[in-house]
């Protein structure tokens, strides 16, 4: 008697069907392991695209110089603390010393708490806490390309002129004036007043789907410095020339650890990185995630994996009689192997299906509800969740199957 591979799944398809809440409650562990790996990879693969897009943006060939490590506008740690600030010339130096180097802008970031009180943004009936605001110089915009709803940057000449001019994020466009166009309108800052001669576009990346320049405030460097004199929190923005990157990272390295006196040998005491570099460290904390989260899963499918072995042990001791018609009309033992493993591999290719399902689900759920919060299912992460539980299935199958087929035909048919 030949028992083909079609004959074995319908009879395993029928047997779990035939006990669809013991089999629901036997791969549960198997849903939430299955579940949880797939969501945290969805939801760290929607934030590495964001961060990605955010500087793809923003320059993939610009460096990023800062006193601290972290966000620019970070405070750093106690031993980065003790590094003097940088300097606004600097830009000029690193301009002309470094050949590789196109273009270089300052940034200063000014706090969200200024003179013991919080920033703001004000116009006549509407007022925002959400706002970041920064001076820069006015080829910022040569160095990170925006594009602009309406208006433009500030020119040079309003740069040197110290003008209160500012160029807004559309966010904060749309909470100012929802009622029209904020061109030539004035909106007061932390008390003072500025002039609105551009909108910048929505940015298409950032960190956890947030980027800050959508809320931003952006006004002459100059302006900045006469109205924040107690600030030093620069930011050096370089633009390298196209395929030179790498010999500009050198040269800049080189040039400020000269301007700055850094002795030989000792670390740089300023904060010299690529969008590569940053790129590089969300993946390894994005890997650790991912670890943590696959071992916190395994505790699942381990306990799904031992549910599957128990439950197909039943199984087998339930249909001895039926095990022993099948041997003694011809069956042969690889027959009633692959009708047992077919079952399990069943079992658990389901709690895999499900648990998939339901990450997709949360994933969109978390997309609707937290719009800030990137997200979207790899392929490989759903291809990895089926395939690890079809493998839990074998696993854990394999056993009760062999058990099964070793049964003998007569002792079978004899039990009750």
């Amino acid at each position: 008697m030949t028992v083909t591979w079609q004959e074995n799944l319908r009879m395993a398809a029928d047997a779990i069907w035939g006990h669809r809440f013991r089999s629901l409650l036997t791969v549960l562990g198997i849903v939430i392991g299955i579940t949880t790996v797939v969501t945290v990879a969805s939801l760290m693969t929607g934030l590495r695209k964001g961060i990605v897009d955010f500087f793809q943006e923003f320059g993939p060939d610009n460096l990023f110089v800062s006193r601290f490590s972290g966000d620019p506008s970070s405070q750093g740690t106690p031993k980065e603390q003790k590094r003097r600030p940088l300097a606004p010339e600097y830009a000029g130096v690193l301009a002309r010393l470094c050949p590789s180097v196109e273009e270089v802008s300052v940034t200063l970031f000014v706090p969200e708490i200024v003179r013991g009180r919080p920033l703001t943004a004000k116009v006549p009936g509407y007022e925002s806490d959400n706002v970041r605001l920064v001076g820069s110089t006015a080829n910022s915009n040569v160095v990170q390309p925006r594009n602009f709803v309406e208006g433009r940057f500030f020119t040079p000449d309003e740069e040197s002129r110290a003008m209160k001019v500012a160029v807004i994020g559309p966010l904060l466009a749309e909470a100012l004036f929802p009622d029209g166009s904020p061109l030539g309108r004035t909106i007061t800052v932390d008390g003072a007043d500025y002039v609105v001669i551009g909108v910048t576009e929505k940015a298409k990346g950032g960190f956890f789907g947030e980027n800050g320049i959508d809320r931003q405030i952006t006004i002459p460097l100059s302006t900045a410095r006469l109205r924040y004199p107690q600030l030093n929190q620069f930011f050096i923005t370089a633009k390298a020339m196209p395929g030179l990157r790498d010999a500009a990272l050198e040269e800049v390295r080189t040039t400020l650890r000269k301007i700055r006196r850094t002795p030989p040998g000792e670390a740089d005491d300023f904060n010299l990185t690529t969008p590569d570099q940053i790129i590089k460290q969300f993946d390894q904390i994005n890997s650790v995630v991912i670890l943590v989260s696959i071992a916190i899963s395994g505790l699942g499918l381990l306990v799904g994996g031992i549910g599957v072995m128990n439950i197909m042990l039943v199984s087998v001791t339930e249909r001895t009689r039926e095990i022993g018609v099948r041997k003694a009309i011809g069956a042969r033992k690889s027959d009633i192997v692959s009708q047992f493993l077919m079952e399990a591999v069943g079992l658990t290719g389901a709690g895999g299906i499900l648990g998939i399902a339901i990450s997709i689900v949360v994933t969109l759920l978390v997309g609707r509800l937290f719009p800030a919060l990137p997200s979207e299912t790899p392929a490989w992460a759903i291809a990895a969740g089926f395939l690890t539980s079809v493998s839990v299935g074998i696993f854990f199958g394999v056993w009760p199957a062999t058990k099964a087929a070793r049964l003998d035909p007569v002792e079978a048919l004899r039990y009750e």
